[in-house]
């Protein structure tokens, strides 16, 4: 069942958190995971020409590819996290764009010979509805790439999240956890091919995991 998406709240709640996340001093760089300099890297989309980033957050991603030379395009719900990375990366020539992912995917004209989410997007969107989309942007033999925390065992599904703590204002938005064998098949059923979702260990031992998922486009 459809949980009750209030994208006006969700995205008061990004603006307020932007305003914690955005590091005008960072500098760019890419990282699946949320340990840095752990796991793989780039490399997981290929070789692209122009990447396309839902739930872009800070930016930092897109300028370490634009940085290459790929053509990068990220879509963010936050109008205050748009405005900041933006302005910070567009002497780079990263373009970013402020819309709810799943209205501006389907607006869009554009094809990507890779989209991906870090701990974005991706976690925070109906996949039976963000799939199909993303396939629709994409090039024959493009890639879709995303990482998130991996479920809590038992506990699968759109889930609600409260941002900011527990006390104060409720702010909370929806986050959506599988099995990495039930993404594998949400991504079939959206007519990917050759889907591959594993748990990547954290560098500490019995610390927090990372979800990898990785899929062709045809």
């Amino acid at each position: 069942m459809p949980v009750p998406h209030d994208i006006a709240a969700e995205t008061e709640l990004w603006d307020a958190f932007a305003t914690s996340a955005f590091d005008a001093d960072a500098e760019p760089s890419f990282c699946w995971t949320q340990y840095r300099g752990h796991g793989p890297g780039p490399e997981l989309l290929g070789v692209p020409e122009s990447v396309l980033e839902i739930g872009c957050g800070t930016g930092r991603a897109l300028a370490h590819l634009a940085q290459q030379g790929i053509k990068a395009t990220g879509v963010d719900l936050s109008p205050r996290m748009v405005q900041l990375a933006g302005e910070r990366w567009a002497p780079l020539g990263v373009r970013i764009e402020q819309g709810e992912v799943l209205e501006w995917l389907a607006a869009d004209e554009a094809r990507y010979d890779a989209v991906y989410s870090v701990f974005g997007a991706a976690w925070f969107t109906d996949p039976g509805r963000l799939f199909p989309l993303v396939r629709a942007r994409l090039n024959p033999g493009g890639r879709f790439v995303f990482s998130q925390p991996p479920a809590i065992p038992g506990a699968y599904g759109p889930q609600g999240m409260y941002k900011g703590g527990f006390a104060g204002k409720a702010m909370f938005t929806y986050r959506y956890s599988y099995r990495p064998a039930v993404w594998e098949r949400l991504l079939t059923w959206a007519g990917f091919t050759s889907a591959k979702a594993v748990v990547l260990d954290a560098p500490t031992e019995g610390h927090i995991g990372t979800l990898l998922v990785s899929v062709d486009a045809w």
